[in-house]
């Protein structure tokens, strides 16, 4: 470094060109390297200190996702959206839908540890460990959900691209509320879009369901 440089980097609180240059091909080499090392242990950085982490490779991995209570080991990659992989064809789990693709229409909501998620917005590899649940894991056998088989009967669907994330939607609404208000429903699917205009439909619906909720706890507790 020559004197002008010397003079530079003292009238620049200590920060030069070729030092800050220097700094920032360290960090690029940094970033270009590790994420290719897949490795749990010691890794030296660049400053030559060594740290303790985890660096995940960018390919396809195996991960365990625990879907309608069973673990479904699947391949995907550290950017695989949790949307693409339930329909992918390892699970082959349809019946969740990719409509707008941003987050926007609610389409593709699941259950995350009994909470509405958006699986268009979620990595698969954030869903490890949680409780995932679908539209394919509310029916039993032939028996349908009490919010499915009400959907059915007041007709609260017509093109069906909403439906699977609007009855995702009610059903955790159902399970934390199980006597909601007319507001509380339109709360609940507030993030649920539906162009068809069937949300009249859907509020009987959700209301039917928790009756038929309802009535079945009161069995329940009275044979106890």
């Amino acid at each position: 470094m020559n004197e002008k440089e010397k003079d530079n980097e003292q009238q620049n609180g200590g920060i030069s060109r070729r030092s800050l240059l220097k700094g920032m091909g360290g960090g690029v080499l940094a970033t270009g390297i590790l994420p290719l090392v897949h490795a749990e242990g010691l890794l030296r950085g660049p400053s030559g200190a060594t740290v303790d982490a985890k660096v995940i490779s960018p390919d396809a991995a195996p991960i365990t996702l625990t879907i309608n209570g069973r673990d479904r080991r699947v391949m995907a990659e550290p950017r695989s959206l949790l949307v693409d992989v339930l329909r992918g064809p390892e699970l082959d789990l349809t019946g969740t839908k990719l409509v707008c693709d941003r987050g926007a229409c609610g389409g593709c909501t699941v259950l995350v540890n009994d909470t509405p998620v958006l699986s268009c917005m979620t990595l698969a590899l954030d869903a490890q460990g949680k409780k995932i649940e679908t539209i394919e894991g509310l029916a039993h056998g032939d028996q349908l959900h009490p919010i499915q088989a009400e959907f059915v009967h007041f007709d609260a669907l017509q093109c069906g691209y909403c439906t699977s994330g609007m009855i995702m939607s009610c059903k955790a609404l159902l399970d934390h509320n199980p006597n909601p208000s007319l507001h509380d429903i339109k709360q609940a699917t507030s993030g649920n879009l539906c162009r068809c205009g069937t949300y009249p439909n859907v509020f009987k619906a959700v209301q039917a369901a928790a009756k038929q909720t309802h009535h079945a706890t009161a069995k329940t507790q009275q044979k106890a």
